[in-house]
């Protein structure tokens, strides 16, 4: 009975812990959050006792250095093999065997009480408690997807020798821990979870002496050159002090104190061990688990065995960058802006020094640099703690990330056509303190992909760039920086094919990331694919001269075919690096001339199923004379200091850890430190701070800019609203205001030109009118009046008979007033305002007014010739029509229009949403920044409310929607809310629930909410509005059925819109000054419109690739695409796309909106809440009163009969 309850009691701790896990964690671990275990989980149990084994059959592959974990121990291990007898490891590691320590010990648990509970899971609840850990440990991975997890449970369990009575009175101290392996398509994490107060022992006697617990990650022993076995990687997580195990419960990796998150494995064959990211606690509470943010890169690291440090590494305060001073020791200084953009706008791809000095430059040096005049001119130097050539500037013992692009065209062996590379994604980490570079290029065709394996060198410039320095020399990043030009030609032997690799780095990006543009030209040597390529070790002597450094070298390589086939072969690799360095200052090259690069440890390996080709190698730059290599850890790369430290190396062994500036922490461990949180005003007024890692970055609020400083924000000056623009005059042109001090001219409607001159355009020469009728041109219009004998509007005339045919307009009058006759006291009842009957006006020769009113609602608007209602011109009581009629005659072009200036693109990706602004139609994608940083956050949909200035987005972590100006936002907490929209007029937001499989609607601070449609809904996401018709459009993804829906807003008349020749319509849009509904489609790989009142549908674009949200502006449609990661603009018009967009950080773009400086204009019954108490929503020619769901004060029914006797 004992043992149920307990069970029991243990399986609701679980579910409250899951429910509990839908905030952000806070706190300590507690028992209840760990992964559900016992009986009811499905365990099966470890045979009690001490060192007991146990094996557990696999149907998938827990990857850990290129085998599969199936034993669990009672010591505090699960390993590859069945382990030897416990004297052999048992304080003794590393092991010769492969394991995983969660808490390595001589432990037991056969007192009754104590347990080792063990299964393999693939339940859905499992598998997302587990991706929920490693995307909060790795916020940059996407599609985290588990597909299985091991749990491992030690419950309970006590040091041998120790154990309790086993009834319930024990007083022994116990440790309960947890050890879950999540396996992914290509890569496993093991996420190992520590409880408050589970860890109540930190040592197990071993062998007559007390020895302290371990946790680690072990390959044992690998077979190494000439086949000799020898002691692999021993990844320790814990150290020789007890501090850092009862550091376990108390700290993290994975942004949970006593959760830690490791990459253990990306295949079968790439070994590595990546700790979680997320290294601080979250200070208050957060709505969202921590979603993907950008594509980490999956790349090599190479842990080897630590050593100790003999001093005690001293705490780092945190150091603010300033422009014009050193930071003094201890004592930061804040400056208004941080961090800016350091790219130019130079046409070379090298910086340039001038005789100017620094007062008129020091914002042209790295936000980390001091400007220094000289006799001609000035330099910039990278202050302490921070290297580089002055321009660009890195803090020591912080790992560096590059990324860019590959192109070219390469020859495989004799094929006579080449492959040919589009900017194939290139990504590079590069460990500082111990000169580890990995390198990942992605989507390489299958048969280029074995024949670039030799190519180490791709990477190489980037190990050369940040190697591992030895003392009196600097490797290639600390001489001359991020921008300069590598250009290397590669001969192979025997049979002399030949590639040229061209290298433009740009720098450091507003990401702080170096960019890299890389390009292929040439023939590479075929080889098999399956085969495997071993690079031997090699080293190479760069020459240095003032702005030019060459090297030249040999690189022997060994290829085993799958067949058995080993051939050796060998390629001559000759480079020149370019740069600029800084004439002024004699001592800024390298204090020798000549330096010696080593390269070891190279790995190779194409992955055919992702097409994604890896390189990683170690690099030290020293000396050209053979010796021995400096023994101080801090030279040879084997000091155990965090990836955000330095080195920094002491008499003898003795070294010290410090870490990174931006960091804090004690050397071995350190972590962000948010400087936009600890100095809130660091940017100064009218500025935005943004935190990153290591550093943080400032950008001006919206309607301020940079002045000429690079530090102060400041409001531009409006020219049109000024007057003080070069624009035609008013009536031919119009000024628009685009941001910043500039403007954009465009001639009115009637008019043609560049906005500075406008020239009027004769329609009457574009026969215009009918055959029959005289054509009158004016200034930017035209009228048509048919000839004496004729009647008509001028473009359709007819003879005149002595009776005259009644025209559309004189035939719909009659019809509405012969109608009229019948309508009788039902009208009374109908709501507030009361319909009527509405009759045209028409002139006295029988055409349309272009004005028409009605009596009974008060209201006034605009037609066109045929008496169609003119959108977004109607108005209230007692206004005007907000249109002014234009002469007689066709509604210019819409391709005409002027476009509305100031505005921008807005789009979601990788937790942030970026702004692009548009110049027209034209994208101007070198002014792209981020709008919001939402690191918490997956962003689906985003909508802009036109009134307040105000950006919506929907997020699936939290779920919630959340709404900011700037930054910050009310949340309004949902299911799952996928698509959102915005009725500006009626103030109204709608969204669409894929979990709950609703239609929406609230208010826009997200009160009245009410459900308008639960039933036939499957995955719905994107939904738009129509305000000026009141209604609502969406679309259902439903694989089996795919639909485009609308109604009115208040829920009546639902219909379907479009259903056949549909595949995912993911994107949907709705113009309001052409009343077309677009959408655009992942199934059918097409962007079609549809006039939604005739139902008249068209084509726009064929063979797009996978887009997901559309937006429409002026004649151009805006969609964001998942597989080219871009942004593609569409001409309704032309009906082709005319501009692609490519992020800096290239990552799957989700939702897209526009911010148009001015609302469009619309009106609706709403537009005041109709003088509904709850909801007002609009409907085609009305509206409707609504309760909210969520409410016991509001009765629909006696809302109506008020609306009625009203």
């Amino acid at each position: 009975m004992e043992k149920k309850m307990c069970t029991r009691y243990r399986s609701w701790l679980w579910v409250w812990s899951c429910l509990l896990s839908l905030c952000a964690p806070t706190g300590a671990l507690e028992l209840g959050d760990l992964f559900e275990f016992g009986e009811e989980a499905g365990d099966r149990q470890l045979q009690p006792g001490s060192d007991s084994t146990a094996e557990l059959p696999l149907n998938g592959s827990l990857f850990f250095f290129g085998d599969t974990v199936d034993r669990i121990n009672t010591n505090g291990f699960v390993s590859v093999v069945e382990p030897p007898a416990e004297g052999e490891y048992l304080g003794k590691m590393p092991a010769s065997f492969k394991m995983i320590a969660a808490l390595l010990g001589d432990l037991e648990d056969g007192d009754g009480q104590g347990k080792v509970h063990f299964r393999l899971d693939g339940s859905p609840e499992a598998l997302s408690r587990a991706a929920e850990h490693v995307t909060r440990a790795f916020p940059r991975d996407d599609g985290v997807e588990p597909t299985s997890v091991l749990v491992v449970t030690w419950e309970n369990v006590v040091a041998r020798g120790t154990s309790g009575r086993g009834d319930g009175l024990d007083t022994k101290v116990r440790n309960t821990f947890q050890l879950v392996v999540a396996s992914m398509v290509s890569s496993s994490c093991a996420i190992l979870l520590y409880p408050r107060n589970g860890l109540q022992f930190f040592s197990t006697p071993v062998g007559g002496e007390s020895k302290l617990l371990e946790a680690g990650f072990n390959e044992g022993f690998v077979e190494g050159w000439f086949w000799k076995e020898t002691q692999g990687q021993y990844y320790r997580t814990t150290t020789d002090e007890e501090t850092s195990i009862r550091e376990l419960t108390e700290k993290t990796n994975s942004g949970q104190n006593g959760v830690w998150v490791y990459e253990i494995g990306s295949s079968p064959f790439f070994a590595a061990i990546t700790p979680g990211m997320v290294t601080s606690q979250p200070e208050e509470e957060r709505d969202a688990t921590t979603p993907p943010w950008e594509e980490k890169g999956d790349f090599l690291t190479e842990t080897t065995p630590t050593e100790t440090p003999t001093e005690s590494p001293t705490e780092i305060e945190p150091r603010y960058p300033d422009r014009v001073q050193p930071v003094p020791p201890q004592q930061p200084q804040q400056p208004q802006i941080v961090v800016i953009d350091e790219a130019e706008d130079l046409d070379v791809t090298v910086f340039t020094y001038n005789s100017e000095t620094c007062a008129q430059n020091r914002n042209k040096c790295s936000a980390f640099a001091d400007c220094r005049d000289y006799s001609n001119g000035y330099c910039c130097h990278c202050r302490p703690g921070f290297y580089g050539n002055g321009k660009n500037c890195v803090a020591e013992g912080k790992p560096q990330r590059m990324n860019g692009k590959v192109n070219g065209r390469v020859f495989v062996g004799n094929s006579p056509s080449p492959v040919e590379l589009g900017n194939n994604d290139l990504h590079s980490y590069v460990v500082a303190n111990d000169g580890r570079a990995s390198v990942a290029i992605s989507n390489i065709p299958e048969d280029l992909g074995p024949s670039l394996l030799p190519l180490a060198s791709l990477g190489e410039v980037i190990g050369w760039a940040f190697a591992l320095e030895q003392p009196g020399y600097r490797n290639g990043f600390s001489l001359i920086g991020g921008v300069f030009s590598r250009q290397a030609e590669v001969t192979f032997q025997p049979g002399n094919e030949r590639l040229s690799i061209k290298q433009q780095f740009q720098g450091i990006d507003e990401h702080d990331h170096l960019v890299v543009d890389t390009e292929l030209e040439g023939r590479v040597p075929a080889v098999p694919p399956g085969s495997s390529v071993e690079i031997n070790p090699y080293k190479e002597i760069y020459q240095y001269d003032r702005n030019l450094i060459t090297s030249s070298s040999n690189r022997d390589y060994t290829v085993s075919s799958p067949d058995g086939d080993v051939q050796t072969r060998s390629y001559q690799l000759r480079q020149t690096v370019t740069f600029q360095s800084c004439p002024h200052d004699e001592a800024s090259g390298p204090a020798t001339s000549t330096q010696q690069l080593s390269v070891d440890h190279i790995f190779v390996m194409f992955e055919a199923d992702n097409h994604l080709i890896r390189y990683a190698m170690s690099n030290k730059i020293g000396s050209i004379h053979s010796s021995l290599p400096e023994p101080n850890p801090c030279f040879t790369g084997r000091h155990g200091c965090d990836i955000n430290a330095a080195c920094r190396p002491a008499d003898g062994l003795r070294f010290t850890c410090e870490c990174a500036t931006g960091f804090t922490g004690d050397g071995r461990y350190c972590h962000d430190t948010d400087e936009c949180r600890q100095t809130p005003q660091i940017c100064g007024p009218d500025a935005v701070c943004s935190n990153q890692p290591g550093a943080f970055r400032c950008e001006c609020s919206t309607g301020f800019s940079f002045a000429s400083d690079g530090k102060t924000c400041n409001r531009p000056a409006d020219h049109c609203q000024r007057g003080s623009h070069d624009c035609d005059a008013p009536e031919r042109a119009l000024c628009s205001y685009s941001g910043g001090s500039a403007f954009v001219c465009s001639c009115l409607p009637g008019f043609v030109g560049d906005g500075r001159v406008c020239r009027d355009v004769d329609e009457c020469r574009q026969d215009r009118c009918h055959a029959a009728a005289f054509c009158s041109n004016a200034q930017g219009s035209y009228s048509c009046q048919c000839h004496p004998g004729f009647h008509g509007d001028g473009f359709q005339c007819s003879p005149a008979s002595s009776e005259r045919e009644k025209t559309p307009c004189e035939r719909h009058r009659e019809s509405a007033q012969s109608a009229a006759t019948g309508a009788g006291i039902s009208s009374f009842f109908r709501p507030r305002p009361a319909a009527g009957l509405y009759a045209p006006q028409c002139d006295q020769r029988g055409a349309y007014e272009s004005t028409q009113c009605h009596a009974s609602i008060e209201q006034c608007w605009c037609v066109d010739a045929n008496g169609r209602e003119i959108p977004n011109t109607r108005t209230g009581p007692g206004s005007t029509p907000l249109l002014t009629p234009a002469p007689v005659g066709p509604t210019p072009r819409p391709d005409v229009h002027p476009v509305a200036p100031g505005t921008h693109l807005l789009f979601a990706q990788s937790g942030k949403i970026e702004q692009v602004p548009l110049d027209g139609y034209n994208i101007r994608k070198e002014e792209a920044k981020p709008l919001l940083h939402l690191p918490d956050r997956v962003v689906i949909a985003v909508a802009y409310d036109c009134v307040e200035k105000m950006v919506y987005w929907t997020d699936i972590t939290g779920p919630a929607i959340s709404r900011a100006r700037l930054s910050g936002g009310d949340i309004i907490p949902l299911q799952s809310p996928e698509g959102i929209a915005i009725d500006h007029v009626a103030r109204l937001l709608f969204w669409t629930d894929s979990m709950r499989d609703t239609v929406e609607v609230s208010q826009l601070d997200g009160s009245q909410r009410r459900v308008l449609f639960d039933t036939d809904l499957i995955n719905p996401r994107p939904i738009v509005t129509n305000p000026a018709y009141g209604q609502l459009f969406w679309a259902d993804w439903n694989r089996d059925g795919p639909k485009i829906e609308m109604s009115n807003m208040d829920g009546t008349d639902r219909t379907v819109l479009v259903k056949d020749d549909l595949g995912l319509p993911n994107g949907l849009t709705f113009d309001l000054e052409e009343q077309q509904l677009c959408w655009a489609d992942a199934g059918t790989r097409k962007v079609e419109c549809m006039d939604p009142h005739r139902r008249l549908r068209r084509p726009i674009v064929e063979g797009i690739q996978y887009p997901f949200a559309l937006v429409s502006f002026g004649r151009n449609l805006y969609y964001t695409d998942w597989r080219r990661e871009a942004v593609v603009a569409v001409d309704r018009h032309s009906e082709k796309e005319t501009e692609e967009f490519l992020p800096q950080k290239r990552s799957r773009l989700y939702g897209i909106t526009t911010t148009p400086t001015q609302c469009p204009q619309a009106y609706n019954y709403c537009a005041n809440n109709g003088g509904c108490s709850h909801l007002c929503l609009p409907r085609l020619g009305g509206f409707t009163c609504r309760c909210p769901d969520a409410t016991t004060r509001c009765d629909s029914n006696t809302l109506t009969i008020i609306l009625n006797v009203i």
